[in-house]
């Protein structure tokens, strides 16, 4: 796909970012109900169930750390469609794999294949790389930051209406889902990695986690702006891991309450990714944009971890959603710095940093939380999670102030 096709480039953008969507949805289906399943196989312990989905969290981020680069580096070899109607097609029978599974082992495996199969997120940063020129590229990924965004708004409550039909049917919508996605991409979806662009060969030595880690560092500018997705990730696991614990214990806020906040986070983000994100590049370019976006996440925090009332902790979401300027700044700045044949295995190294996050963060943020709520803290203060994920976006300021320079020419590495 040329930049001679301004058309045929803004179709391509619009269906990535319906898969995207689709895709989160799909995911988001699930988010009300899988713990409730695998409480239902665990007896109705909730003791147990929170074990399993410990487990099950951590399990999914480790896959994903393995399994991302593989997934760019094929990108790079064979183009960016077939991975991403792949990914499609795996999601939507898997989906039905878990709607039927008979066990807690079954459920299990059905969330692996899952890791392994959500490729759509890794191979669609690398084609918006592909088909948006670099001055525009903020916008793009801040528009598939909106779609996350959305998807994470409809996605639940959706599900949540179908599981009172049966606690299972929610896979089945987030399967269909997933293979229309499918059918819809095979149809429509362009190839945006042209022949020509490709890897030569699959290259194994970054295929793997710690070979896509070294290609990072072949490119200096990439090694530190990497460490910053790397913290700026590990400090929004925060909400996953926390978030619901800390409303309970905090504010004694109910599961409606807790959705609705949640909504309000979500509704805030899809406002500033996809109306503001391009004007405050624009304006400042992607430096400023990153940093600005840093500095509010900073802030947002610390109103989260500082809020003794529930009205007060409200007043930190709208000014955390401009953290939502820092991950598509940070994004456009890195796919400057490469060239167009390792765009798939960047990303893919950006995913499995993620996924490391991921895997360090259950622990990390839970094990806080106890603590400064247990009998032995030294100061009484459950919002001491959000404090430390502020303190992570400080030191993600420091690595942005040094590395989030104006792009040079893309280096080749050896």
């Amino acid at each position: 796909m040329t930049d001679s096709a301004p058309g045929a480039r803004k179709a391509a953008l619009i269906f990535i970012f319906v898969t995207v969507l689709i895709d989160i949805l799909a995911f988001g289906l699930i988010i009300p109900v899988l713990p409730l399943l695998v409480k239902q196989f665990a007896g109705g312990s909730t003791v147990s169930a929170a074990h399993w989905i410990g487990l099950f969290g951590v399990l999914f981020s480790a896959i994903q750390f393995v399994c991302a680069p593989i997934q760019g580096a094929l990108s790079d070899r064979f183009g960016r469609r077939p991975v991403i109607l792949l990914s499609c097609f795996g999601l939507g029978v898997d989906f039905i794999f878990m709607a039927i599974a008979p066990s807690m082992v079954w459920l299990l495996v059905g969330r692996v294949i899952s890791a392994i199969f959500s490729a759509s997120f890794t191979t669609a940063n690398a084609y918006i790389a592909d088909v948006t020129p670099p001055e525009k590229r903020a916008q793009a990924f801040g528009m598939l930051g909106a779609s996350f965004g959305l998807g994470f708004i409809i996605g639940p409550a959706l599900g949540g209406w179908l599981s009172v039909i049966d606690l299972r049917f929610p896979f089945w919508g987030a399967a269909f889902l997933a293979l229309c996605n499918f059918v819809y991409g095979w149809f429509v979806l362009p190839e945006s990695h042209p022949r020509e662009h490709r890897a030569p060969t699959f290259d194994w030595r970054h295929a793997n986690p710690l070979g896509s880690l070294k290609l990072l560092r072949s490119y200096p500018q990439i090694w530190g702006l990497a460490a910053v997705v790397f913290l700026i990730n590990l400090a929004h696991f925060v909400y996953p891991n926390v978030f619901v614990l800390f409303a309970d214990y905090r504010y004694h806020w109910t599961s409606p309450t807790i959705g609705s906040v949640l909504a309000l986070v979500g509704v805030c983000g899809v406002i500033v990714q996809a109306g503001l994100v391009k004007h405050a590049v624009a304006a400042w370019g992607e430096r400023r944009a990153l940093m600005f976006g840093l500095c509010a996440g900073i802030v947002g925090f610390s109103i989260y971890g500082w809020a003794p009332t529930g009205t007060l902790f409200l007043i930190g979401i709208p000014i955390m959603a401009f953290w939502g300027f820092a991950m598509p700044s940070t994004q456009a700045l890195i796919t400057r710095q490469v060239d167009r044949t390792v765009q798939g295995r960047i990303q893919g190294a950006l995913s499995s940093l993620m996924s490391l996050a991921g895997i360090l963060a259950p622990q990390f943020y839970t094990g806080i939380f106890a603590w400064f709520i247990g009998s032995h803290a030294p100061a009484h203060q459950p919002g001491a999670p959000f404090w430390a994920a502020g303190l992570l976006l400080v030191a993600a300021l420091a690595m942005a102030w040094r590395f989030a320079r104006a792009p040079q020419a893309v280096p080749q590495p050896a």
